[in-house]
């Protein structure tokens, strides 16, 4: 690992990214974290975090992060997580077509298009890192990709989750060769079901640094359970 490793956190919410953050700079990473007000939720003043300020609807704001990580640390994050959703409840009850066209677009940016771009931008910034660092990307994932939940208001936010799933599982596939990993993380109860809204953040930072790691025979379809880690489910 090089000795002032980067780790960039897209969505700087109050559970997953603030705890992932805290978790990677007790580690000894230098932590930016990203979110719409550019200040993070309830951040302590941590040495080495830098608070950026994105709209992720916009795909195009996310190469200026990078550049501004890279300008500020003097190296490029090996460790993004991406950890921004976006969910449009349709006007209608029970109707999956209700929603607007124009807020499927807007979710679909902030669950797919950033989160792509998120990636481009991390693959040009490894090829300037050491061979020997370790790079990871990883999205915060839910069962969306692998179960239909009959429920109209999670429409956008399943087709994010399962587009962005695939090209996940696509990249890690392609990139292993060359000692990056793609992970589309999901924690789930003990016996393999939906966390739902009892999602644990320190659990997520927890596993996020083991995946960083790269240890074990972890897969792409990253499924997780609080205080045991990875566990496969069928």
């Amino acid at each position: 690992m090089a000795a002032n490793p980067v780790a960039l956190i897209l969505g700087a919410g109050p559970r997953i990214g603030i705890s992932t953050a805290t978790k990677f700079a007790s580690l000894g990473y230098k932590v930016a974290v990203v979110s719409r007000s550019g200040i993070g939720a309830s951040i302590a003043p941590i040495e080495g975090f830098l608070s950026l300020k994105a709209d992720f609807t916009n795909p195009d704001s996310i190469p200026e992060l990078f550049n501004a990580v890279e300008s500020e640390f003097h190296s490029p994050p090996s460790v993004i997580v991406y950890n921004a959703g976006a969910r449009t409840v349709p006007p209608v009850e029970d109707s999956v077509f209700s929603n607007s066209a124009e807020s499927l677009v807007s979710d679909f940016n902030v669950n797919v298009l950033s989160a792509y771009v998120a990636a481009q931008q991390a693959v040009r910034g490894w090829e300037t890192l050491p061979k020997d660092v370790k790079r990871t990307f990883i999205y915060t994932g839910n069962i969306m990709n692998t179960m239909i939940i009959p429920i109209a208001a999670t429409v956008n936010l399943g087709i994010g989750k399962s587009a962005s799933a695939y090209w996940i599982g696509l990249a890690d596939a392609l990139y292993q060769a060359q000692g990056s990993r793609f992970f589309y993380a999901d924690e789930r109860t003990s016996d393999g079901k939906i966390k739902g809204m009892a999602i644990d953040g320190d659990a997520h930072a927890d596993f996020y640094s083991s995946l960083a790691k790269h240890e074990g025979n972890v897969s792409w379809h990253a499924t997780f359970v609080k205080d045991k880690g990875y566990v496969q489910f069928k």
